[in-house]
């Protein structure tokens, strides 16, 4: 859900003059100063006047920013635009008062995009519970209490928020053995950073210990090249699909903590997840997995010098696979990270080299170094497989459609696997527009439904957010999507004594 901070209250929308009008809090930045609707209006003409990288694309559409008094803003639109609610007003908003200045000065420089972004800025102002008192590069940040915190006593998303601490300190550590160590050792209170299972065993022997495991946002899969032969035949992505064993790879590789993927949205995103979606080989055995792929490809055109299966129903090693044209379907390599920068994407590229070999299908796991990976697929587009993922994605699902839609198949463009439908274009346009959520939701959930019927990637897993906490000094973790490290958490801590 998207909750009113510092806005009062949800936006009211005129749809004839296609404008939002939005009503702020009375609040103060940390620096005592007020907080006004002057600071919105200019930090979206800030981020339109210089391209701020990340933030454009939530305002380029953005026509005008009126502030008839200082707790009034509205915005008018070019066109709809469905994530203005969910992006665009979920910026984080500067101090007109420090950056007018700063942007001043920058408009003089032959670059100023570029001297922006090299500011630095020192003492940071906000409006939050905490600010900035002290910063150690490599060390520490040190969090003081923002008396001014506007939301303090008050109750917002059904919550009565503090803060209760006086300061948070976020120490940073060269490994997880020493984090966890001083965890143990009650040094910290939070082990802020996904815990890997081979350390809870030993973390759940001890009492003072609270484990919480949460869903991510997140999406690890195996992507296929739609651009070229052999994965141009979408029957082909469809029997890989179908020879992947997820929970082999949960199981096995992930030892447990890990969702079973079907979709491109997160089952954890509840609003916008679709679960009535082809679900490849669910339930079935190796053997099985092995005949039904078979079949798909027999169907296609596709033959063997040794088909997979016999005669007598019984799964054999499958040689010399054929395209329906009779050539040689020929060797296909998946690329993977390296096992030192992420060994559960590895071992699944070793695993799934398997699974395709016994169909007949010369398949190779390349490990290269992941700046090289992410080259290969988004500028060069030399591959044919290869398996990625998306630690954090957006709760907004706009992300489906640049993933996939065909005006994103370009160099650097977000549409690595090269997929293009237009049906999928036309109905990624128009949820891009869709001003109603339900049906924007169902719009994206079709979406959903093509994208896993055609197949460019396949959904692998969704690991499991492992955190570790002391429960004998702080008490009133909130826990949700994406774990307990949030500013509901922060705001409503309290010390145990």
């Amino acid at each position: 859900d998207l909750i009113p901070w510092l806005a009062e209250s949800e936006p009211s929308f005129d749809p004839e003059k296609l404008a939002y009008t939005v009503r702020l809090r009375p609040a103060k930045w940390s620096d005592g100063s007020e907080f006004t609707s002057e600071d919105v209006a200019f930090t979206g003409r800030f981020i339109q006047e210089f391209d701020v990288p990340r933030y454009s694309s939530k305002w380029n559409f953005i026509s005008k920013i009126e502030t008839p008094d200082k707790h009034t803003v509205i915005f008018y639109l070019e066109e709809p635009q469905a994530i203005f609610l969910s992006r665009t007003l979920t910026t984080p908003i500067v101090q007109k008062r420090e950056w007018e200045p700063i942007a001043e000065a920058a408009r003089k420089t032959e670059k100023p995009l570029t001297t922006l972004l090299n500011h630095e800025v020192k003492k940071p102002v906000g409006t939050g519970a905490f600010m900035l008192e002290e910063w150690r590069q490599g060390a520490y940040l040190f969090l003081k209490r923002n008396d001014l915190f506007f939301g303090k006593g008050k109750e917002i998303g059904g919550r009565t928020l503090g803060p209760h601490l006086d300061g948070i300190i976020f120490k940073v550590f060269g490994t997880s053995d020493a984090a966890v160590l001083a965890l143990k050792k009650g040094t910290v209170d939070m082990f802020w950073w996904g815990i890997q299972p081979g350390y809870l065993e030993d973390l759940k022997d001890h009492e003072e210990i609270e484990l919480f495991y949460s869903e991510k946002s997140a999406l690890y899969y195996m992507g296929m090249n739609c651009r070229r032969p052999p994965f141009d035949d979408v029957n082909l992505r469809r029997a890989v699909a179908t020879l992947v064993d997820k929970d082999f790879i949960i199981s096995r590789i992930l030892q447990g903590q890990a969702t079973r993927m079907h979709s491109v949205v997160p089952p954890g995103n509840t609003f916008w997840h679709c679960p009535d979606v082809p679900r490849y080989g669910e339930g079935l055995s190796k053997e099985d997995r092995i005949k039904k792929a078979y079949e798909i490809l027999k169907d296609a055109g596709y033959s063997w010098d040794t088909a997979p299966v016999d005669g007598n129903g019984k799964v054999v090693q499958a040689e010399g696979m054929r395209t329906p044209e009779e050539s040689p379907l020929g060797e296909i390599t998946i690329l993977t990270p390296p096992a030192d920068y992420d060994p559960n994407r590895a071992m699944a590229g070793v695993v799934i080299q398997g699974w395709l070999r016994e169909m007949g299908i010369q398949a190779s796991a390349r490990p290269m170094a992941f700046g090289s990976l992410v080259q290969e697929v988004n500028v060069r587009r030399d591959f044919d497989a290869f398996i990625l993922g998306y630690g954090h994605l957006s709760l907004d699902p706009d992300y489906v459609r640049y993933f996939f839609h065909s005006g994103y198949d370009e160099i650097r463009g977000q549409n690595k696997s090269g997929y293009r439908n237009p049906e999928f274009d036309q109905i990624a346009d128009e949820s891009a527009k869709e001003m109603d959520r339900q049906k924007r939701r169902s719009l994206i959930r079709e979406m959903q439904k093509i994208i896993i019927r055609d197949v460019p990637f396949v959904p692998l897993y969704n690991p499991h957010l492992i955190e570790a906490v002391r429960n004998d000094k702080f008490r009133g973790w909130v826990q949700m999507l994406e774990g307990i490290g949030n500013v509901w958490s922060f705001c409503e801590l309290k010390p145990v004594k």
